[in-house]
């Protein structure tokens, strides 16, 4: 039953009972930074793309865990109308390009209102809860409370995104038993920085990687001088700038997810753990590069990058761009890398590793959920991502981890059967 007090929805279920925020800043920071530790993006993250202005694409939500009338976790949420080419099999989403009266007799079909567990374009799905609080324990009532949310949205469609191994051998039993099926995600990438400066990384390259990416390095170095700068809290005219550079590769991006816009690069430029790695031209001074990186904890999260593309490939600008992201993320002591999803190719041939991750999904009618169960069995890396395919053909011994050790708590990495 849902029942309405001091203005928030509220359900009792067992032990637990979760009240539902629609704003990050209604939930206290002390809660936010113990239930999202480092290297988790939490409050400053959400609260970004809360207040950009892109509440047109998503609306989001959190549900405050408690437990004896305290605090224990936050749920994030996000309700978005995902269209067909998100998410369906592709001879279907053919048909309907070469069909559109298709999509007109058949709207729910094509656009479907989805709730997810997890951010828009976080790398890592994740239910933050405080130490000693057990994920397998809550799972249940984080499943019910999801589902009740959808009911009340109108939501047909129930996602939690992009789980990490460990995760999901903890929730896996309780999500299908409650009728979820599993379907494979777009893995991370991850590199650990081993030793202690930019040389260690290339020492620690397989040595035809290493001497590929020098080559291109010594090349782009001798067609132009780039200038590294590395700097916090950019001025208002170079964030324009920046934000030009990001708009130039996401168009140029084969999947996308969410449209991000310059508000909330300008939101993300105000916090402390935001640095711009950046790529000037020694003759007109002009950024031709960057990455947006996040420095939380021992991990640089590379969260965005921003290429010239008039210039990118004769100077090689993506390699020359990820040295000296390494190399600031060495100054920094940073013990890990994280890349995130797609763009596969370049991050392998530069040393990262992949991370599995892993959806799991409920459409409210069981007849459709039967047929994209059936669908999900199918999904493998090779046909989510074309790079990726051809990348895995070649490197068959390319190592796939759970997670890396800051994220996991484990020792090592764990390989992946």
């Amino acid at each position: 039953m849902w029942n309405l007090h001091g203005g928030f929805w509220v359900t009792n279920q067992s032990d637990f009972q979760t009240t539902w925020l629609s704003r990050t800043q209604e939930i206290p920071t002390q809660l936010w930074n113990a239930c999202f530790p480092a290297p988790l993006e939490g409050q400053f993250f959400y609260s970004a793309l809360e207040e950009c202005g892109i509440e047109e694409q998503f609306t989001f939500s959190f549900g405050i865990i408690h437990k004896d009338g305290k605090p224990i976790g936050i749920i994030p949420t996000f309700l978005m109308d995902m269209p067909l080419a998100l998410f369906g099999p592709e001879a279907l989403v053919r048909f309907v390009e070469k069909v559109p009266a298709f999509g007109k007799l058949f709207p729910f079909l094509v656009i479907q209102r989805t709730i997810f567990i997890g951010s828009p374009c976080t790398d890592q799905g994740t239910v933050g809860l405080l130490p000693g609080i057990a994920l397998p324990d809550i799972a249940g009532h984080i499943y019910d409370e999801l589902a009740k949310r959808a009911e009340k949205s109108k939501a047909v469609f129930l996602v939690w995104k992009d789980f990490i191994e460990k995760d999901r051998i903890q929730i896996e039993q309780t999500l299908i038993r409650k009728g979820m099926f599993r379907c494979l995600s777009y893995p991370g990438t991850d590199l650990v920085l081993e030793g202690e400066d930019l040389e260690s990384y290339y020492l620690n390259l397989k040595s035809s990687r290493r001497h590929n990416l020098k080559k291109k390095i010594r090349r782009s170095k001798e067609r132009a001088q780039l200038n590294v700068e590395v700097i916090q809290y950019p001025e208002q005219a170079l964030l324009d700038e920046i934000f030009a550079l990001f708009w130039q590769t996401y168009q140029r991006g084969k999947t996308k997810f969410e449209e991000l816009n310059p508000k909330f690069f300008q939101l993300l430029s105000e916090d402390n753990r935001t640095w711009f790695v950046l790529l000037r031209s020694h003759e007109t001074n002009r950024i031709v590069a960057f990455m947006l990186c996040f420095k939380i904890g021992d991990c640089v999260i590379n969260k965005f990058i921003g290429l010239d593309y008039a210039v990118s490939e004769h100077l090689h600008l993506y390699m020359r761009l990820f040295e000296a992201g390494v190399e600031w993320a060495y100054s920094v002591r940073a013990k890990y890398f994280q890349s995130g999803q797609t763009g596969y190719r370049a991050k392998l041939d530069l040393g990262h590793q992949l991370v599995k991750l892993t959806n799991y999904c409920q459409h409210r009618n069981p007849f459709v959920n039967w047929i994209y169960s059936r669908v999900a069995k199918d999904v493998s890396w090779q046909n989510l991502d074309n790079d990726l395919a051809v990348y895995l053909k070649a490197h068959p011994e390319a190592e796939v981890i759970s997670a890396i050790p800051h994220k996991s708590n484990s020792l090592s990495p764990v390989a992946i059967d």
